[in-house]
C-alpha cells in the first residue's frame, strides 16, 4: 500500500507543477502583449486579464501547495487552470493575430 501512496504522492506532484507551468505561461503572455490589443479584439482590457490570471493562480497555488503534501489539487488550481486554458485558447489568438498585423 505505501507504494500506491508514493504513486498518488507523485502524480499529484506532477499534475500539480504542470498546472503552475500553465499559469505562468499564461501570465507571461499576457505580459508581453501590448495593451492597445485587447480592447481592438472586444476583450477584456490587458490589467484586467492580469488581474485575473493572477489572482486565480495565487488562489490556486496557496490552496494546494505542494508544502502541504497531504493535500491534493484543490478546486482552486482547477479554476486557475480554466482560467489559464480560457486565455491561452480564446483572448491569445485574437490578441496574437491583432498584433503580429495578420
Amino acid at each position: 500500500m505505501h507504494i500506491i501512496d508514493q504513486l498518488y504522492y507523485y502524480t499529484d506532484q506532477v499534475l500539480f507543477w504542470g498546472m503552475v507551468a500553465l499559469w505562468v505561461w499564461a501570465f507571461g503572455d499576457c505580459l508581453a502583449r501590448k495593451a492597445a490589443a485587447f480592447p481592438a479584439v472586444d476583450k477584456l482590457t490587458k490589467p484586467a486579464w492580469l488581474a485575473i490570471l493572477l489572482i486565480a493562480g495565487l488562489l490556486g497555488y496557496f490552496f494546494s501547495s505542494p508544502l502541504y503534501p497531504s493535500t491534493t489539487v484543490s478546486v482552486f488550481a482547477l479554476i486557475a487552470t480554466v482560467v489559464a486554458a480560457v486565455y491561452l485558447a480564446d483572448v491569445r489568438p485574437a490578441v496574437r493575430e491583432i498584433s503580429s498585423g495578420r
